[in-house]
Formats: structure tokens, sequence, C-alpha cells
């Protein structure tokens, strides 16, 4: 298995992306530990992990409360003896559908500031684990893209933006320490796309027609390449992205 015997955190464990990397993680051998801050997905996705074999530990916080996330990741690391992975797919409360031209500022620089204030938080408190042991891998989800025209996503490619940013930052920091940074980007993963919504299979269709490969990523695609970039065999990826978009975006 490629995570055997590590130990793995991720915020906005209960979510669509969240749960499919947790799984994937826990199918590979890790402990997972699974932080947000409703309850009830959170132990949907632990127990799914404990029926299928894995080992999965719940925690209710706010990754935007930096005393919550620092008490929570010296607890991990204190009981699993060793904090190897830390992954952050929180929501960052984005509103889409908008032009920018009759957004509130508010709406559009919300996802901004959660993404900053959250990826700071939950990789620095992660990073001083992962220095001290001299090892370590952080990841983050969505990368930067190109504006396509006709969506309005107000502020989350400027979000996505900002993230590659101290990802590239904290790379460069922490390699010296074997601490590794790599975000997953893709070109949008339909099952996080709510049945029933408006427009949903012109998105759909749309996602599918913009890639190379004609279909688009899916949760378990997001799962496996989450759990080698985390996994030692990825050892020499730093200060990079994975590209799992099918072809919609191009390195």
């Amino acid at each position: 298995m490629l995570l055997e015997g590590k130990n793995a955190v991720v915020y906005g464990g209960g979510g669509a992306i969240g749960g499919a990397v947790a799984r994937a993680f826990a199918r590979e051998g890790a402990r997972v530990y699974l932080a947000g801050r409703t309850r009830g997905p959170l132990e949907e996705v632990a127990g799914a992990i404990r029926a299928a074999g894995g080992v999965a530990e719940t925690a209710e916080l706010d990754a935007l409360d930096g005393e919550a996330v620092d008490a929570h990741v010296d607890s991990v690391a204190a009981e699993a003896g060793s904090l190897d992975i830390c992954m952050n797919v929180i929501a960052h409360g984005d509103v889409q559908g908008t032009p920018m031209v009759q957004m509130a500022v508010e709406d559009y620089l919300r996802p901004v500031e959660t993404a900053v204030r959250t990826t700071f938080l939950t990789s620095t408190a992660a990073g001083r684990h992962m220095m001290r042991q001299g090892s370590g891998v952080i990841l983050a989800f969505g990368g930067s893209g190109e504006p396509l025209r006709d969506y309005y996503l107000g502020g989350l490619q400027v979000a996505f933006e900002a993230i590659e940013s101290m990802r590239r930052q904290l790379s460069s920091e922490l390699g010296r320490h074997g601490v590794r940074f790599v975000t997953l980007r893709t070109g949008g993963i339909p099952e996080t796309i709510p049945e029933g919504m408006e427009g949903r299979e012109a998105i759909v269709a749309d996602i599918e027609k913009q890639s190379m490969l004609g279909r688009a990523a899916t949760l378990e695609d997001v799962g496996n390449v989450a759990a080698f970039v985390a996994s030692d065999r990825a050892r020499t990826m730093t200060a990079a992205t994975a590209n799992i978009s099918c072809g919609a975006l191009i390195d």
C-alpha cells in the first residue's frame, strides 16, 4: 500500500472532494484524521472508511481558527507519533454566476480571504511538525486557470492564484527540511455539481468538451492522484502541480 504507516489530516473531510481523498488515503493504508465544522458529514465518511477496514478519526473544528488548528495538529502528532500528510479542501464561500460588475466587494473578496487564512493556518501548523520530523507532504486543491467567457466565477480564481503563490513560497522554505507541497489541478469535477442545479447538464457538457480526452476527472480520480502524490513514490515532486484535468488545462 502506498501510504502504509502514514498519518493524514484532511480539513473539509466531510465534503465531496475531502471525503474522496480521505477514502483513498485510508485505502492505501494511512490513518486518516477528518476535520470540519459539521460533525455529521465527517462521521459519514469515517464510517465508510471503517467499514472498508480503514482507520479514521473525526474532529469538529473551524479551520479559520488558528488556535483550534494548532491544538488539533498538536493532538494528532502526539497521538499518532507523526503528521505525514495535510490537505485542506474546506469551502471558500465563493459566489458564482454573478458578473464582477454586479458583485458586492465582500462577496468577491470572501473566497480570497478564506483561502489565504485557512491555507496559511493549516499549512504552517502542519509544516512546523513536519520540519521537526524531516518529512511530510502538504497538498492543495484547485490550482489556477484562465477565465472562460460566460463563466462568472467571482473571486474563485483569485483565491486559487493566492494558494498557488503560497505553495511556491512554502515549497522554497520547507524543502530543505524534507517537506513537499503539491497542488492538484482539475478542470472541474461534475460530481461536485448539485443534482437538479439549473444548467447542470450544460456545465458538465462544457467541462467534458474542454478536455482533450472528452471526459472529466471523477472524485475517485482525485483521490487516487492525491494518494500517489502524498506517497514516497512521488518524493521528487514539490513546488509543482499535478494536472488531473483530462487535458482541459494545458501545462
